[in-house]
């Protein structure tokens, strides 16, 4: 399969669509699978509540688009954030196992993400806000 900008125009459309604003489109072939490799489209005004996934870290490589990814503490403080733009030299970030995070899309984006399987749904405890979509 190739990834090409077909594809991520394909995907982007139907993160438009969504009432979410934003798309997976899974290169795993299972929820099952070991490694969940995805092209996430997020499009301005989606929301990602804050949270962790206490089991796997999380590698985001940012294909398209400008976003903002924010690290916080337990008590929802921001500690960092890492503004992704491949026009300026930032393509990706590493976030660790356990840590709280979060994501602001500027304009329309698709990341590649990795994470470690099968795939688990967050927890309630797993979320610092209660607006999860």
């Amino acid at each position: 399969m190739l990834l090409d900008d077909r594809l991520l125009d394909r995907v982007q459309g139907e993160a438009k669509a969504s009432e979410r604003l934003r798309m997976n489109f899974n290169l795993h072939e299972s929820l099952d699978a070991k490694a969940q490799r995805l092209l996430n489209a997020l499009e301005p005004g989606t929301v990602l509540p804050i949270h962790r996934h206490p089991h796997t870290a999380e590698t985001y490589i940012l294909v398209r688009g400008r976003i903002d990814v924010m690290f916080y503490d337990d008590k929802a403080t921001e500690l960092e954030r890492y503004i992704l733009d491949p026009k300026s030299g930032a393509y990706g970030v590493q976030i660790p196992a356990g840590q709280w995070h979060t994501i602001e899309v500027h304009e329309s984006s698709v990341i590649f993400e990795v994470k470690d399987g099968p795939y688990t749904p967050l927890a309630p405890e797993d979320l610092l806000c209660a607006d999860a979509k």
